[in-house]
């Protein structure tokens, strides 16, 4: 009976502030998954996509949208916000609503150590509630989020798989899985080591970078073509489908840099054919896992030859007169 009645006055809370409570994602238009983990709630709020309440004092979601987001984000007295994406946080904004920002980027591929140590570091030492967010809200920041709560609330990793599925995180994103299934809660030592001096906007790898990334990605993948669309015996762990999805999100990313609309809307335009050959590498990687048909086989044959000119054709048109320079 209390719990109902607990439970009943939070609800006439969370409506009061002008954010309803939902079973259906913002963003994909697909329902909430059955089994919720515990304490974890479908919301919605002006100005943010694929809102969750994660316990009472963790938040997550997509990047708030102009000064509704923040207000959204003020009325469930967010106090701190982690931005887990690539891009310039609005600080801004956050100020006005006296939010803290801070910056901490990470890619589809995983967590390193570092971070996952200074997440746990702000977890513990900041005002909450916190809100998390990455781009969308659906993969990085979610398991940011699941970091959070093994460091802090006690979480399992199954609990926090559960959470990343509940949150819509694909499982695509092998790295993020890994993330939760491998975790080791930090040592009181190694929390008192991390500094405190969180970055508001962090220096983001630029143009340069995200091509080395995407050339290291590549590597990869010629492997795996060298091994017949199979993991390459040098290299067990590389997963060919899950080596392909971080290539094309890297070439989402970068259409998203501030130094990529310099390099004008053509150099843009190839960066978004690439992303859409290299999803076609992706379903045609599963398709042939699942059945290594030679004709699936033919078209991975076409399919990474038309990428590799892509790369080809783009490093002739822009690496060297644009200034996007290969590193020694």
């Amino acid at each position: 009976m209390k719990t109902a009645l607990n439970l009943a006055l939070a609800t006439m809370f969370i409506c009061a502030l002008g954010i309803s409570p939902s079973a259906q994602s913002a963003e994909t238009g697909q329902g909430a998954p059955k089994t919720m983990p515990p304490g974890v709630k479908a919301l919605e709020a002006p100005g943010i996509h694929n809102l969750f309440a994660v316990g009472t004092n963790v938040y997550s979601g997509s990047t708030p949208e102009r000064d509704e987001g923040f207000a959204a984000l003020a009325k469930l007295g967010v106090k701190t916000i982690i931005t887990v994406d690539g891009a310039k946080p609005d600080v801004e904004t956050a100020r006005k609503h006296g939010i803290r920002y801070v910056h901490l980027p990470h890619g589809y591929d995983g967590i390193s150590t570092n971070l996952q140590l200074q997440l746990a570091k702000v977890g513990e030492s900041l005002p909450g509630p916190i809100y998390v967010h990455c781009h969308h809200g659906k993969h990085r920041g979610p398991a940011a989020v699941a970091v959070l709560c093994m460091a802090n609330s006690g979480w399992s990793s199954a609990q926090s798989e559960a959470w990343l599925i509940a949150a819509g995180t694909a499982t695509n994103y092998a790295g993020l899985y890994d993330v939760v299934r491998g975790f080791r809660k930090p040592t009181s030592a190694q929390l008192s080591a991390v500094p405190s001096n969180f970055p508001e906007t962090a220096k983001v790898s630029g143009m340069v970078d995200a091509m080395v990334g995407i050339d290291e990605r590549w590597e990869h993948l010629k492997a795996v073509r060298a091994a017949g669309y199979q993991a390459p015996p040098q290299h067990p762990d590389i997963k060919p489908a899950n080596e392909v999805v971080i290539l094309w999100e890297q070439y989402r990313e970068a259409q998203r840099l501030p130094d990529a609309a310099p390099h004008g809307t053509e150099f843009i335009e190839r960066l978004k054919s690439a992303e859409t050959e290299a999803k076609e590498a992706e379903r045609l990687l599963r398709l042939f896992a699942a059945d290594p048909k030679a004709d699936t086989r033919a078209q991975l044959d076409k399919t990474f030859d038309a990428m590799a000119k892509s790369c080809s054709s783009c490093h002739k048109a822009h690496r060297d007169k644009a200034g996007i320079k290969a590193q020694p």
